[in-house]
């Protein structure tokens, strides 16, 4: 018997490891293809606007949020040369009425949204990718003094606009929309434009990534504080979940394993996976406290949306107007960015971006039998609607960890894994037939 249990082990393990080191040449490309010169022209051409306050000029060429969000549609509209006609642009806009809260008069909200449309009509997923356009100073109300923005958020919107370089010549069957957002600092208004309509046209999005402050770890990480780190954002129980269902999940254990869980375990694997010196950190909040950030309003429609920020913070360099105080430089100025950092991390993105684009669509009625006592446990599944897969992976780990430990992969629709589903949580995901893994699919119970 402790033969039979020792040979499992060693099974499930060499199995696990097998899988686990497989890189994607097509992605490794795509990640060294993400240039520190690039990401810095992006930010200082956002910070030379002057001001990106939602409420600044619209009209003006050079100065202003309206000015910005043209020259990022100009960006998007080079790369789109290189998709082959796949890759539409275009500026998402309404007129906002004062609200007597963050907006004091008749403003036009815009995002610029460039939209990379997969290559499989039968494949209706979307990935979207934003960061926010807007700035501001102390004053949330102040349109026209100097806001540069260069972190919070030029490091986003240069991400989103390197992204969309980098990954414009790709042909994933997934669609990718790249956004820079407006009206952040009004109250996410600009995110809540567009999950609306998503909503009300039904998309189905698969991911939402939003990056916000992703430049600043050299000047405020401690000394000697060993590998960056980048923090993901995830809520817990989603908002959605009805008293009954919430309840069902408490009762499975399963609170930690939400659709937004499962996105930011795989920014984690994914970006440790294909970008060197980083160390992901898993949030298990759905923000900072006293402050918001663009993906709540897709979680608040019951999409799948995480965020991706600075670990460390410095509050002399946000919402600051730009002065000098006891010899203390307050201020969101270009001189505190770390530019090595901001491409570690847009390099985050693009590996996550790429491989969930290129993967199938998940496995559909997963299920987990729980008819009988048993220390083995059986897990049925069946196809995607669309794509063809190369098999699957059955994920899991011990109910105490963070990230999944374990894969096993398989072409069959069924497995019977050779640990008790009363000690371990699991898993399966699609492989592509390039090996491209989706989001993993907790089981729904079989009795």
């Amino acid at each position: 018997m402790k033969k039979t249990i020792l040979l499992v082990s060693v099974l499930l393990s060499v199995i696990a490891t097998a899988q686990k080191y497989d890189k994607d040449p097509e992605i490794s490309a795509y990640v060294k293809a993400v240039t520190k010169d690039s990401l810095k022209s992006n930010v200082e051409k956002l910070v030379s606007f002057g001001t990106r306050h939602t409420m600044s000029s619209t009209i003006d060429k050079d100065k202003g949020i309206g000015a910005a969000r043209s020259w990022v549609l100009s960006k998007f509209r080079n790369y789109a040369k290189n998709s082959g006609g796949r890759m539409e642009v275009y500026l998402q806009n309404e007129d906002l009425q004062p609200d007597g809260k963050r907006i004091n008069k008749v403003t036009n909200l815009g995002n610029a949204i460039g939209l990379l449309k997969g290559t499989d009509p039968l494949d209706k997923r979307i990935i979207i990718i934003s960061g926010h356009l807007d700035s501001r100073v102390s004053d949330v109300l102040n349109s026209t003094d100097y806001a540069p923005g260069a972190n919070d958020d030029g490091s986003g919107v240069a991400a989103v606009i390197e992204s969309a370089r980098v990954l414009s010549k790709s042909k994933f069957p997934m669609s990718i929309l790249f956004v820079a957002v407006s009206g952040e600092e009004q109250g996410l208004l600009g995110a809540k434009m567009l999950s609306d309509k998503a909503k009300a046209d039904n998309w189905e999005i698969e991911a939402v990534l939003n990056n916000d402050m992703i430049g600043n770890n050299r000047f405020d990480a401690p000394k000697n504080d060993g590998t960056p780190k980048l923090r993901v954002f995830s809520e817990g129980l989603s908002a959605f979940e009805t008293d009954k269902s919430a309840a069902k999940i408490r009762s499975l254990g399963l609170e930690n394993d939400g659709n937004a869980r499962q996105l930011a375990r795989y920014v984690k694997e994914i970006g440790e996976k294909y970008v060197n010196n980083i160390d992901i950190k898993l949030i298990y909040r759905n923000d900072r406290f006293l402050r918001g950030g663009d993906h709540t309003p897709f979680v608040n429609q019951g999409f799948t949306a995480v965020r991706l920020t600075d670990y460390y913070e410095n509050y002399d360099h946000q919402h600051q107007d730009i002065r000098t105080e006891n010899n203390i430089k307050y201020g969101d100025l270009i001189e505190f960015m770390d530019f090595d950092y901001l491409k570690t991390n847009t390099a985050v993105n693009v590996a996550v971006l790429a491989n969930l684009a290129k993967s199938t669509p998940q496995p559909e009625n997963v299920l987990m039998d729980v008819k009988e006592l048993s220390n083995s446990t059986k897990l049925t599944w069946e196809k995607p609607k669309s794509g063809k897969v190369k098999g699957y992976n059955v994920l899991y780990r011990e109910t105490d960890q963070s990230v999944w430990t374990h894969k096993i992969f398989t072409t069959e629709t069924s497995y019977i894994v050779p640990l008790s589903k009363d000690n371990f949580i699991f898993a399966v995901q699609s492989v592509s037939v390039s090996g491209n893994q989706s989001l993993p699919v907790i089981p729904k119970v079989s009795r």
